[in-house]
């Protein structure tokens, strides 16, 4: 039988992986985390050991355990699109194989990245052998040049795809080039799942025609980017700018005072779901630029990230 796309519409949070302190997987904060994306609400699916979820920095068997974990806490209300890209491809496709075993609801991936790639064709044939690898799931190419050093026009990849990768259900766009993105979702945005992967440039991003999008502050301030959409999709231009310069401020901060993910997960934490420190090479946010950035959130964003302290027991 066919496999179709997700058509999912609305924000997926691609989930920070908890560890302890000694640097190892603590499994048992997954099930907070869920608990978590629902009571906020606006999130409708999670993408699992991404580059937000550190999974360049997990093991194969730490990949497996996470996907197996995230399924079964969360597989029956949020859809598990699990990441199994690897410089490995015999690596990538057993993670594939193994994500359809366990329930996931989709798999994506970059394509190893070491080596150059001279053809968008080469591309293709790295995403096919990975699908195949889980043909009863839909396959959605991740297009992060920014980290993998894999530039290539992503319409041609959807072109050149046709008819070699029967599972593919469309891709992850993370990449600031609206223009490329726009042009792609008017090719093929009837067809495919084109979700947009860059936070700050969700309005402009919905302006071309984005219908999902995936983005790390959506773990822990959806309520910030449900409301641009409500205002976009109202005709409330000047409501949806408004929300969207306090997400170009939230972006900038965590930046600014943690390098990306290590600020997130700080910010997760106090939010109330503790994900624990990042691993190498990433740093672990601590001391006052902990104390720096709970300052801005509750100054700011208290509207849209409910503080642990205050939440309801």
């Amino acid at each position: 039988m066919p496999v179709e796309p997700l058509k999912l519409q609305g924000l997926v949070a691609p989930v920070f992986t908890p560890f302890r302190a000694d640097g190892s997987l603590d499994l048992a904060v997954v099930e907070k985390q869920a608990e978590h994306l629902v009571r906020q609400g606006g999130v409708v699916g999670v993408f699992v050991a991404g580059t937000t979820g550190e999974g360049a920095s997990l093991t194969v068997q730490e990949r497996r355990l996470l996907t197996e974990r995230w399924v079964a806490v969360a597989g029956g209300r949020l859809p598990v699109v699990v990441h199994v890209g690897h410089d490995c491809l015999a690596e990538a496709k057993g993670l594939a194989a193994h994500a359809e075993r366990a329930g996931a609801a989709a798999v994506a991936a970059v394509v190893p990245y070491y080596y150059e790639y001279r053809k968008v064709m080469d591309v293709v044939a790295c995403c096919a052998e990975i699908a195949a690898a889980a043909p009863g799931l839909p396959f959605y190419y991740y297009h992060i040049p920014g980290n993998t050093g894999v530039r290539i026009n992503v319409t041609e990849f959807l072109v050149g795809a046709e008819g070699r990768i029967p599972t593919l259900a469309g891709l992850k766009f993370s990449e600031e080039d609206l223009i490329a993105f726009g042009r792609t979702v008017d090719a093929y945005g009837e067809h495919y799942d084109l979700f947009f992967g860059v936070d700050e440039l969700l309005l402009p991003a919905l302006s071309v025609g984005a219908k999902a999008a995936i983005g790390s502050t959506y773990n822990f301030a959806a309520p910030l980017y449900t409301r641009m959409i409500d205002s976009f999709r109202r005709g409330d231009v000047e409501g949806a700018r408004t929300f969207n310069e306090q997400a170009r401020l939230l972006a900038a901060t965590m930046r600014n005072v943690g390098g990306g993910i290590p600020a997130m997960k700080a910010a997760m934490r106090w939010a109330g779901v503790d994900c624990g420190p990042c691993r190498l090479p990433l740093r672990t946010l601590a001391g006052q630029d902990v104390e720096l950035l709970e300052g801005i959130l509750l100054e700011d964003y208290s509207s849209f990230i409910r503080p642990a302290r205050s939440a309801a027991p």
